[in-house]
């Protein structure tokens, strides 16, 4: 389908289904509409992927195996499912995704930790074992490889988890884009600012272009908590708001098979091409979302520490964005409770990587009256995150 740079080239047309934002939610959306044959426009007021999604670490950590819950569930099945649609994906393309089962490493530098994780590691014999896959939680002594993490780091042990893994955010992206470029049903348009917005008469406007929608996902990132308030205006509290992340890409000659490495927020992760990616900062206040500040450099050396190996790894580039945090923290998902024709895909925060396909997918298939085949969490509901700014 042709691309369009300027929103005058859409006047006069009309959409089955409008996506709000190019980042990795709205892609997955479109991804979605594409195989669903629904006529659908994506829109973003910038350039395709250039918010949080085009981030740097791209680290996909399963939540702890204990305490199972649905949420743990849908997450699970998520991370697993991820690794066949980045195949298909990657077929489709020809181009790579940076995707690789890589695992987790995290040192355990006090008793009690490793207490903590013994227990961890009965629970991923049973939780973590699914779908005929067998994942596992490992406690040992020493790192599971050597030349990476500092064997000092691990005072008690380290445990090794062989479900996490790792995806190049902007590989993905620039995969997600080539799919679509060769769409038969979705229209992609950059700099395209979506402005008002009438749910019930099906009308959009777009950067003075009003066009005829049917349904409407609102997929910003941050941007979309004030558009979906709209909709809500008696809310006491916001739905969501930016948190600031700031990251590092470092240039060393290490293994991109390595396991990421993870310690009180700290990740270190090992990508293709002699790059390792070192983040990131949580920021709820903050005078430039997109300046990278003397915060980070803590991060950095405490990477250096970590993995002498980079001890002399030059820093390449330095990144800040602004990652979208719902009010429940949980992702933001699904039709609104008073105007059917309006879907949030947005939240997500850390984990919008390892769950967005399947967001997608949910919220895609809502829309066209299919069943998806799995369940969403309560939480995830945009009715639940109302109720939560309701209090």
């Amino acid at each position: 389908m042709p691309q369009a740079d300027s929103p005058a080239l859409l006047s006069g047309q009309s959409a089955d289904l409008l996506i709000a934002g190019g980042g990795i939610m709205g892609l997955w959306a479109a991804v979605y509409a594409e195989r669903l044959g629904i006529d659908t426009l994506l829109i973003d007021a910038g350039r395709i992927g250039g918010g949080a999604s085009g981030g740097l670490l791209g680290a996909l950590m399963p939540h702890m195996p204990d305490k199972w819950n649905a949420k743990k569930q849908f997450q699970f099945d998520a991370l697993l499912s991820l690794e066949t649609e980045i195949a298909a994906l990657e077929a489709a393309t020809g181009l790579s995704a940076g995707y690789r089962r890589s695992g987790r490493i995290i040192p355990l530098p006090k008793p009690h930790l490793k207490t903590i994780a013994l227990r961890h590691s009965a629970d991923a014999e049973v939780n973590w074992n699914q779908q005929g896959r067998a994942f596992h939680w490992h406690v040992s002594d020493q790192p599971a490889v050597s030349g990476w993490i500092d064997p000092a780091a691990g005072g008690s042990g380290f445990v090794h988890d062989t479900l996490a893994a790792r995806v190049a955010p902007r590989s993905l992206v620039s995969a997600l884009r080539a799919f679509l470029d060769r769409a038969r049903h979705v229209r992609i348009a950059e700099m395209a600012a979506l402005g008002s917005l009438d749910a019930e008469a099906g009308t959009a406007e777009i950067d003075g272009t009003r066009m005829s929608v049917g349904h409407c996902i609102i997929a910003a990132g941050h941007a979309s908590f004030p558009i979906l308030q709209r909709f809500n205006p008696g809310l006491p509290q916001p739905l969501g708001q930016p948190v600031k992340g700031q990251a590092a890409l470092l240039k060393a000659d290490i293994d991109p098979a390595f396991p990421v490495i993870f310690r009180d927020g700290l990740y270190i992760v090992a990508h293709e091409g002699g790059h390792v990616a070192i983040g990131s900062t949580s920021e709820n206040s903050f005078a430039d979302p997109h300046g990278t500040d003397d915060q980070l450099e803590p991060l950095i050396a405490a990477a250096r520490e970590m993995a002498p190996v980079l001890a002399d790894a030059p820093v390449v580039e330095r990144w800040a964005g602004l990652r979208p945090k719902a009010i429940d923290r949980d992702p933001m998902v699904g039709r609104h409770p008073d105007h059917p024709r309006l879907h949030a895909l947005t939240g997500g925060f850390k984990v919008s990587f390892g769950l967005a396909h399947r967001l997608a997918e949910w919220v895609t298939r809502e829309i066209a009256g299919q069943p998806a085949g799995f369940d969403l969490p309560d939480s995830f509901a945009l009715s639940s995150h109302i109720t939560a700014a309701s209090r």
